[in-house]
């Protein structure tokens, strides 16, 4: 892709830092399939940051969500999840053909489930004619780039204890609401049973976590793994990176920049009179709608999403790669063309 992309975080390489930890463990012999000893270091260290009984490196997201959901459920269990979350719209029935459960989709509100709805959807307890609910699953950031306060997250807890039901938070960009929030990755997911954890998105080449708070949910977590296909076996290559980014607050570092990056972003559009925001700003996302013509001229040097074809809605999302200079450019070729199209 030879244009500058704010169309996805994951358009942006390995991390400078990473790619020189990859690189670094490129060297004798090691273990496969997490024997190895930076692959043993990362467990510990993933144990201790999110205070977790257990995690799995896995390939990718879908994986990640679909092991959490194997973990959690019987075939008869159903989960609750967002209209708008990954596990509902972009797994390709994944979560129903792999851990064979029931998906229910909850109503939201940029992305963010209504919370007085929950218990709406907690019904026929006890009948056999129905799947039994018995997880919820939050995405954080949301699809729309929006975060649940921790305080929200404490009420879905408590909404999910009540009912028993366990908890689970997608968290593909998870760096990036913990920095938003500013706190620990451990406060961010301390009312949860399970937790996916991204890498790709991060500035990883490639891995996700699975992550086991719930010492009841634990069993069988290697065997599950293995029977999806997302056991790694040179896994030293996708451990070191995330030890790198675990240490020294690296993943911090890129979160603050994604997130600042969306920031000046969004700050630079306001400016300008055609452009209408359609979610609110709160981590590496920009949501806007930008006239149809704009957006063909701004794509001959700017790669983004169109999200709704019917609106004209787009998704500018910052990687860890975007600069302000890109930022810059893309604003002031914008406001170029929007002057140029409005001018006599």
């Amino acid at each position: 892709m030879s244009l500058v992309s704010l169309g996805s975080d994951n358009h942006s390489g390995i991390h400078p830092a990473l790619l020189d930890a990859m690189v670094a463990v490129n060297q004798g012999f090691a273990a496969s399939y997490e024997q190895d000893p930076w692959s043993q270091e990362l467990k510990q260290k993933i144990l201790s940051e999110f205070d977790a009984v257990d995690s799995a490196l896995v390939f990718n997201g879908t994986a990640a969500n679909v092991l959490c959901t194997q973990l959690a459920l019987q075939s008869y269990e159903a989960l609750l999840c967002s209209d708008a979350s990954h596990l509902a719209v972009d797994e390709c029935g994944a979560p129903e053909k792999i851990a064979g459960v029931k998906l229910v989709s909850l109503p939201t509100d940029n992305g963010k489930i209504r919370i007085p709805s929950i218990e709406q959807h907690i019904t026929r307890r006890g009948d056999q004619h129905c799947s039994q609910v018995k997880m919820l699953s939050i995405t954080q950031p949301t699809e729309y780039g929006t975060l649940y306060s921790l305080e929200e997250i404490a009420q879905i807890a408590e909404i999910c204890k009540s009912n028993d039901l366990y908890l689970h938070m997608d968290g593909a960009r998870l760096g990036n609401a913990a920095a938003a929030l500013q706190c620990n990755f451990k406060t961010l997911v301390k009312h949860c049973d399970l937790v996916s954890f991204g890498g790709a998105k991060n500035g990883s080449m490639l891995g996700e976590f699975v992550i086991v708070r719930n010492p009841d949910l634990k069993k069988g977590l290697k065997f599950f793994r293995k029977q999806s296909l997302q056991l790694p076996a040179k896994t030293r290559f996708l451990s070191a990176p995330m030890i790198r980014y675990l240490q020294d607050d690296l993943w911090l570092e890129i979160a603050q920049h994604e997130n600042e990056m969306a920031q000046l972003l969004r700050q630079g559009l306001e400016k300008i009179g055609t452009v209408t925001f359609t979610r609110p700003t709160q981590a590496n996302s920009v949501f806007c709608i930008l006239p149809r013509p704009i957006i063909k001229e701004l794509r001959k040097s700017f790669f983004f999403y169109v999200w709704d074809e019917q609106t004209f809605e787009v998704r500018l999302m910052t990687g860890f790669s975007v600069t302000p200079q890109h930022i810059n450019d893309f604003v002031t070729l914008v406001q170029s063309i929007h002057t140029e199209r409005t001018t006599p």
